[in-house]
Parts: C-alpha cells; structure tokens; sequence
C-alpha cells in the first residue's frame, strides 16, 4: 500500500507504465469536473471509475481485494479513511470472484485519513476498505479509482 500526495505521484513513475498513465491521467484532469462513471483511459488495462458517495461507518466496511487490478484510490473532494492489511492476514468471507475480480474478507487491520489532493495505492496483496467517515463523521466525497490491469 501506498498514501501520497498527488503533487509527489512522480515519485512512482518507476513502478511501470500502467501505474504512471493512472497517475498523469489523474494530475492532468481537474477530478472535481469529471462526470462520474467509468472512463476508459487504455481501454479494459487502465481505466477510471469516478465515484461521488457519502463516506460510511468503519462497521460497515468489508476488506476486499482484487488479483487481476492494482488500485490506484485518488480523493478528489472530501476526506475518507482508509483500511489495510496484509492480504495473508485476513479470513477469506466471500470467494474470489473472477467476473467482478474481488473477494471479502474479515480480520483487523489499520486505517488512514486520506485527504483531497491524496491517492492510496492498492495491490493484490493489499487487503482494503475504502469509502469510511473520517474521525466517525460521514460526509460527501468525490472519488476517482483508477483500475490498472496486472
């Protein structure tokens, strides 16, 4: 897992090309302006899910994970916590589904605030609950998830 700030997202240019097209789609584009939906940017291997969504309680959220996708999570308005740990040290909840590319799991793990102007990145062996209320109080955030094909 990464957390950043999208002014320092060169720094991981280096991490392969896909990831750096998901990062300069996201410092070239005003997010706050993008109509939400999906947008292709490399067809099905990079594309952008823009979200807008009322952050929700931590009991409410499910660690998920996906092994065909890296996500790249930019908050573009608002403020979320995160959730995260290591793949292996979750229960697997709900199998691994190939269409949908995810699967729940339960156990414990650590939670970031991660601000406007802020990107997460989330690998296979990442487990992750996005979307949570920041310091327990629910508000509206403005998302963007690049999905980056392995």
């Amino acid at each position: 897992m990464i957390l950043d700030s999208l002014d320092r997202a060169a720094t991981y240019y280096g991490l392969g090309n896909r990831i750096a097209m998901a990062l300069r789609y996201l410092q070239e584009n005003d997010c706050t302006k993008l109509a939400a939906g999906r947008i292709p940017i490399d067809g099905d291997n990079v594309y952008a899910l823009v979200q807008d969504y009322t952050s929700k309680k931590r009991e409410d959220g499910v660690w998920e994970a996906h092994r065909r996708h890296i996500d790249v999570q930019f908050v573009a308005a608002g403020v979320e916590e995160m959730g995260y740990a290591p793949l292996a040290s979750l229960t697997e909840r709900t199998p691994y589904d190939e269409k949908k590319d995810f699967a729940l799991f339960n156990g414990p793990g650590n939670f970031v605030t991660v601000p406007a102007g802020h990107f997460t990145i989330f690998f296979p062996q990442d487990g992750h609950i996005p979307g949570l209320a920041s310091e327990g109080q629910q508000s509206p955030v403005r998302k963007v998830v690049v999905k980056v094909a392995l």
